[in-house]
């Protein structure tokens, strides 16, 4: 099965000039823990939950005045929708993450793909267990930008 077939398609983006605050009001507003940074129509970057609070909040600093660019994390790894769902499970295993934008051919961001993507709509039980188990796994120290 394709990563097109189980993705998100309908993707609440964020530009890098926004602050934090706004992010995170988005993030509450849609129900996400992420969004895709896009500098006009280029994925340069990610900002989850996680970043707000190890990079914004933990270091004092003031998501008012924070721009998201200062926040997320521009090592973004992506899958292609045309990749089956196994290659994006062991990308989300061997890095440690719940959720990878997806872009097509084109580098074009095309949607999203989580855990919660997977496990919906995949019947391989073992799969998610296999994914949840290895991404649970505490993570490394994070960088601060």
């Amino acid at each position: 099965m394709q990563v097109s077939a189980i993705m998100t398609k309908d993707v609440h983006a964020i530009q890098p000039n926004a602050t934090v605050q706004n992010a995170a009001g988005l993030m509450r507003s849609f129900n996400v823990g992420s969004l895709p940074v896009l500098h006009g129509s280029k994925l340069i970057g990610i900002i989850t939950d996680r970043d707000i609070t190890m990079r914004i909040t933990a270091a004092g600093l003031s998501p008012v005045q924070t721009n998201v660019a200062d926040a997320m994390t521009s090592a973004v790894r992506v899958c292609l929708d045309e990749e089956e769902v196994e290659q994006a499970d062991k990308m989300m295993e061997q890095l440690q993450v719940r959720r990878l934008p997806v872009v097509d051919k084109d580098e074009h961001l095309v949607g999203m793909i989580s855990l919660a993507d997977i496990a919906e709509r995949v019947h391989d039980q073992k799969l998610v267990g296999e994914v949840l188990e290895l991404v649970c796994e505490p993570p490394a120290e994070m960088p601060v930008n």
